[in-house]
């Protein structure tokens, strides 16, 4: 395990994050920065929407910047979904919102060019990272300074993918040990992992309100002043 300093773990300069909260990807919804996400997937499409700038196939996906747009997919060939166009008989991508950027006309066009390879939604070239299927808020605590934050996590990330999002609120997080219930935590696993119970269906059940209830992590400073 690389080291920085009295610290081991992940080399943060290549450090690159598996998940994305739905919240996370609605903060991307304008042309200059627009992510989706659609089958699991987190894609950032600001490349494509800088390459069709003005073109008029782009407003179907400029409308749904920052959403989830899976009901656009059969979940099973991954494809955009198809019909029976009612008028030439043929089958052909169901696009409600009207044709968008890959997508052939109904008819033959001598404008319409089918050089450009595969279309933006069959390759990986614009993926940047899994939706979290379930998110849960985490209380950390800087027992050194007595700040606290809560931050809203994916259910699948790792502790290290947790400090990285802590970053921001502190540069030396990693300087810290992480405890919780009075034991450490290992980096590597997920909070459940860790034997951090994600307990809000409990508490819906029995009509509590589980804001009042987010666990809380300690951090306690290791007299290193490691910056990620």
């Amino acid at each position: 395990m690389p080291r920085r300093g009295l610290v081991a773990g992940p080399d943060f300069d290549y450090f690159n994050r598996r998940y994305f909260t739905p919240s996370e990807v609605a903060e991307h919804n304008q042309p200059e920065d627009l992510w989706v996400s659609y089958l699991g997937y987190v894609y950032n499409l600001t490349p494509l929407a800088q390459e069709f700038k003005g073109n008029i196939l782009l407003k179907p996906i400029l409308e749904v910047a920052g959403q989830d747009i899976s009901h656009w997919f059969d979940p099973k060939t991954r494809d955009i979904r198809k019909h029976i166009d009612p008028l030439t008989g043929c089958l052909r991508y169901r696009t409600p919102r009207g044709r968008f950027v890959h997508v052939p006309p109904p008819l033959p066009r001598s404008d319409w060019a089918n050089d450009f390879g595969k279309p933006w939604w069959k390759g990986s070239n614009y993926q940047v990272g899994r939706l979290s299927a379930k998110t849960r808020n985490i209380r950390i605590i800087n027992t050194l300074t007595s700040q606290e934050h809560t931050l809203q996590v994916g259910a699948l990330e790792s502790m290290w993918e947790i400090l990285h999002r802590y970053l921001p609120y502190n540069a030396h997080a990693a300087s810290y040990t992480w405890k919780y219930d009075g034991k450490n935590l290992n980096m590597d696993h997920t909070l459940e992992e860790n034997g951090i119970r994600d307990e809000e269906d409990e508490f819906d059940y029995l009509n509590m309100d589980g804001t009042l209830h987010t666990p809380a992590i300690l951090l306690y400073f290791n007299d290193d002043l490691t910056e990620l």
